[in-house]
């Protein structure tokens, strides 16, 4: 059986896991905080980081490479387009949620909001939060808000893209944060968080999000306004 090596409530695991969810197949999760990483978790992960899986000997690290390894093992349903405009404008998207997204707004939030204060148990950076807000992410937020131009991001269907933007955006939210300002945005990312894989994936960290004291009030909120 597969085994998908990472803390659910990751952006990049969550990538791993909703696709695994997608193509409907049998895996298991084994949580791991890079920050109190189990014994032995640099042999199985040299950068450190997760998500790493493993299938019987083999093993795999980065969710990008992941997820096309399980595209190319299990194909259907395809999550990466067959054109090659399509193809390369889905993996722009994916790269551009993987780096930019979380590197210049949604980890630096997740830092300074909830992994220093309570696993560093150190004080937030206020001014390092309010640099993101106010300069990251407009440019940011605002490039995604220009690109969307209907349910999906890349070739008019679900792709790898979706997965990515959408595991970051959940993460921005259980921030307490709001896309206030991004109207397509918003219903964009209103549409792929009732999409079943998705929400299969968020039922499954409910706990983890709770413990970290993690606002889950916008799940609630979305399931409202599509009843």
């Amino acid at each position: 059986m597969l085994t998908i090596h990472g803390a659910p409530i990751s952006v990049h695991t969550r990538k791993v896991l909703v696709t695994a969810i997608e193509k409907q197949l049998q895996f298991r999760n084994e949580p791991v905080i890079p920050f109190k990483p189990p014994a032995g978790w640099s042999d199985l992960s040299p950068t450190r980081k997760i998500p790493v899986l493993t299938d019987g000997d083999l093993v795999l690290r980065d969710s990008s490479v992941i997820c096309a390894y399980l595209e190319r093992m299990h194909p259907s349903p395809a999550l990466y387009p067959t054109e090659a405009r399509d193809y390369a404008e889905a993996l722009w998207f994916e790269e551009y949620a993987d780096g930019t997204v979380f590197r210049e707004v949604v980890h630096g939030l997740f830092v300074q909001k909830i992994i220093r204060p309570n696993i560093l148990k150190e004080k937030s950076d206020a001014s390092a939060i309010d640099a993101i807000l106010e300069r990251a992410l407009p440019q940011v937020f605002g490039y995604l808000e220009g690109s969307i131009k209907g349910d999906f991001i890349a070739a008019g269907e679900f792709t790898i893209a979706d997965i990515a933007i959408a595991s970051n955006l959940i993460n921005f939210h259980y921030l307490g944060y709001r896309l206030d300002g991004y109207p397509k945005l918003g219903g964009y990312f209103g549409k792929l968080i009732e999409r079943p894989s998705i929400r299969t994936a968020l039922l499954a960290e409910t706990s983890v999000a709770a413990s970290m004291g993690l606002d889950g009030s916008f799940l609630r909120s979305t399931a409202a306004a599509a009843a």
